[in-house]
């Protein structure tokens, strides 16, 4: 037997996986999950791009200008270290351990270093790559929910996450052309999407600013009570959306937040209409009546009440519920810092896993692992050796989906793109001796 198999043997941690750790107990948790599950090495791969030193076209010091920030807890206070920055996966996993972060968060790459950022002159230091990424949270759907609140969720309102992932990313493959995009669950209210592919990294500020803009359609300030306004037939984009995934979720959404049960929950969907004949003449008739959604439907498209205000009333109060909510400061700017996968979320204990885009209405966000049930799996299967630590945990599946759906696609064709530009450089350096 090992020495690491007898001393994992000796110390065996006594786990409650039902308790969410805090304190010192979180920090113990922690040392343990960074010790052996985090997967610092695909972590490298995916932020290196294919810079890993292998191919005479690589960039060295790529992966060492990448930005990431540690939020550090203690009973008493919480540090936020920003501009941490790595050389290599073995320099990363060296500071993740000593460190014990309740949160890392990954930043921009930057024109030099950002630990060393202070010898530079300020427009010397700039973020020039970032992925585009996009953060949508539950509890932004409050007005619309009434099972949760907060950061409360349930399996009736987290639908409105697997909306926001077929809707987001039917829209990045096939409206923007994106390849390789990484949807993972936040540990407890939402989701994060990074779009890696290099044309997104590469998007200017105003480009990014111009995307976000795209899928904006939710607008207008806390005191403003109607929130989508469709003047117009709808752009091609919101017309798949409605008919491919908000009509049929809206239906379902319907009978699960009983939004025709009880009076103040249709009242607020009659102020979306703004006719007050028609709120009137529907009020009235809901007296007793059941099927009020449906009737609804069938008042405001009928004939004698195609009028231009009605004409997309259905349709506003459908994506009034469903539609994604951004944080679209998140989606424009290339220095906001977005929380890495892998991650423990402190609130939860709940490990950020990713979510296949494919299979997004399977996810339950009550079924992902914590950080505590880990240790228990750990300690159950002791005598498991040192590298295959994960694959006997509940963590193994969501380790082969980063590896096989997102980072070996993405790296293959970083590869091929550092191939096909370290070939360019050779031709044109070859082209301008033979000038």
């Amino acid at each position: 037997m090992t020495k690491e198999k007898e001393e994992h043997r000796e110390d065996p941690m006594q786990i409650d996986s039902n308790r969410v750790p805090t304190g010192s107990l979180l920090t113990d948790y922690l040392r343990i999950y960074y010790g052996k599950f985090f997967p610092y090495t695909d972590m490298f791969k995916w932020l290196a791009y294919g810079n890993d030193g292998k191919h005479p076209g690589c960039d060295s010091s790529y992966f060492g200008r990448r930005e990431f920030s540690f939020t550090i807890k203690s009973d008493r206070d919480e540090v936020y270290l920003r501009f941490q920055s790595f050389f290599n996966a073995s320099e990363m996993e060296t500071s993740i351990k000593a460190k014990c972060p309740t949160k890392i968060d990954i930043g921009a790459v930057y024109t030099v270093d950002p630990a060393k950022r202070h010898a530079y002159a300020q427009s010397g230091f700039n973020p020039i790559e970032r992925e585009l990424v996009f953060d949508i949270d539950i509890s932004d759907y409050d007005d619309v929910r009434y099972c949760c609140s907060g950061a409360d969720t349930c399996l009736n309102c987290w639908p409105l996450m697997t909306i926001a992932i077929k809707v987001i990313d039917t829209a990045l493959r096939e409206d923007f052309g994106f390849s390789h995009i990484l949807w993972v669950y936040s540990g407890r209210r939402g989701v994060h999407c990074w779009v890696c592919d290099s044309r997104a990294r590469r998007l200017s500020k105003e480009q990014r600013s111009a995307i976000a803009d795209y899928f904006h359609v939710y607008k207008g300030g806390e005191n403003s009570l109607k929130k989508v306004t469709f003047a117009g037939p709808l752009h091609p984009f919101l017309a798949r959306a409605y008919t491919d995934v908000l009509k049929n979720e809206f239906e379902k959404w319907v009978s699960t937040q009983k939004l025709f049960e009880h009076e103040e929950r249709f009242h607020k969907i009659l102020q979306l209409i703004p006719d007050e004949s028609v709120v009137s003449e529907l009020a009235e008739k809901w007296q007793g009546n059941s099927v009020r959604w449906e009737h609804l439907k069938h008042m405001l498209q009928s004939g004698s009440k195609k009028t231009q205000g009605l004409r997309r009333c259905i349709e506003e109060i459908v994506f009034s519920y469903t539609y994604p909510r951004l944080d679209i400061q998140v989606t424009k700017g290339m220095n906001h810092l977005l929380k890495a996968p892998f991650c423990v979320h402190p609130g939860t204990g709940r490990i950020c896993i990713p979510i296949d885009p494919k299979k997004c209405e399977e996810f339950d966000p009550t079924s992902v692992p914590t950080v505590a049930q880990l240790i228990e799996e750990l300690n159950a299967n002791a005598s498991i050796g040192a590298d295959n630590y994960v694959e006997k945990t509940s963590l193994a599946a969501s380790v082969h989906l980063f590896r096989t759906c997102f980072l070996e696609p993405l790296i293959k064709t970083c590869k091929d793109e550092l191939e096909n530009a370290y070939n360019t450089k050779i031709q044109q350096t070859k082209d301008s001796l033979n000038w």
